[in-house]
């Protein structure tokens, strides 16, 4: 079977890429194809087309993405809604016109509604206003889903979605001002122990509830729900409801994740919370009942996973340096 990743490069489509590369090893009979951005421009209709139609894989992995935190969803909206959408709409679409059967999108929790009841069910799509910070991206990736449903229901294909909570791990990006909550406490955390601070400020309460799930954990259900047989699938599923929720199922609070986070990464100082600073919603867990139906559950503990992404980030300290 040839399987090309969309995005291998990126955090998750580098842990998807080694998933599929240890079942290589294993003695799966696979190809996989991948592509850099370099060599690659997922948002030029005509190149997608003529890649595709010379590599024809069985299935595609769509993995690649316009991603960033809030800063940057602020600063650059047309770039994240223009950019993902050509990048959804070229892969979906020319996957189609080269016989690709089957594929999997990924996409964010953030397609949910900004009040949307805790903790958010698949149905909740489209039942209320977007979280304006990232409605530009969220939009982009509620209508990868539509493409992907859409596609099935004209052309009879096989194509699906799954929507991640917070992810983190190997891969991710630990720049200070434009990363996610974990990742920026890691390095925070990390440069306040080597300087010997005596405390660290965390902005907010502290009382804010997040879930987070590990991006092998990730890679892991991504391959699970591309692997299951359509009639597994589409029991759990609907034809314009079919995506399915990816998370861990538990949340932390912020004091809490900050603490696993300044264990982990030696600091022996004072965690400081400044409630002057917004908190954001109060709360945000996936329900993800549909996916333990159809047989899958995370599997890696929150410290375990960020004592193992503190390992990674000390070996790649140096590429960070200067970002």
């Amino acid at each position: 079977m040839k399987i090309y990743v969309a995005g291998h490069r990126g955090m998750v489509g580098g842990a998807i890429l080694r998933r599929l590369e240890a079942r290589q090893q294993a003695g799966e009979a696979l190809e996989i194809v991948t592509r850099s951005s370099s060599e690659l421009d997922l948002t030029d209709q005509a190149a997608v087309r003529d890649f595709l139609q010379a590599e024809r894989p069985d299935q595609v992995v769509l993995a690649a993405a316009r991603v960033g935190g809030i800063l940057a969803n602020n600063t650059y909206p047309a770039n994240f809604i223009y950019e993902n959408l050509m990048i959804e709409c070229n892969v979906i679409h020319q996957a189609f016109q080269a016989g690709v059967r089957k594929l999997l999108q990924l996409g964010s929790s953030c397609i949910y509604p900004r009040a949307v009841p805790q903790p958010m069910r698949e149905d909740a799509l489209l039942t209320g206003t977007l979280e304006p910070t990232n409605e530009p991206y969220a939009i982009a990736k509620i209508a990868g889903i539509k493409l992907c449903e859409s596609y099935n229901r004209q052309h009879g294909t096989d194509y699906r979605s799954v929507m991640p909570t917070n992810l983190y791990g190997p891969g991710d990006n630990f720049h200070p001002e434009n990363s996610h909550v974990m990742p920026a406490l890691m390095r925070r955390f990390h440069e306040a122990a080597q300087r010997g601070d005596k405390e660290v400020v965390v902005w907010g309460s502290g009382t804010p509830m997040r879930e987070f799930l590990h991006v092998d954990d990730m890679a892991e259900a991504s391959l699970y729900v591309l692997d299951l047989d359509a009639e597994t699938y589409q029991r759990e599923t609907q034809p314009m409801l079919s995506h399915i929720n990816v998370g861990s199922g538990t949340d932390v609070t912020i004091r809490r994740l900050a603490e696993l986070v300044a264990e982990a990464t030696g600091f022996q100082g004072e965690l400081v919370f400044d409630a002057s600073k917004p908190d954001g919603t109060m709360r945000k867990l996936m329900d993800v009942s549909r996916l333990e139906r159809l047989g899958w559950k995370a599997s890696i503990p929150l410290d375990e996973g960020i004592r193992d992404t503190y390992a990674w980030f000390l070996e790649h300290q140096d590429s960070f340096r200067a970002k």
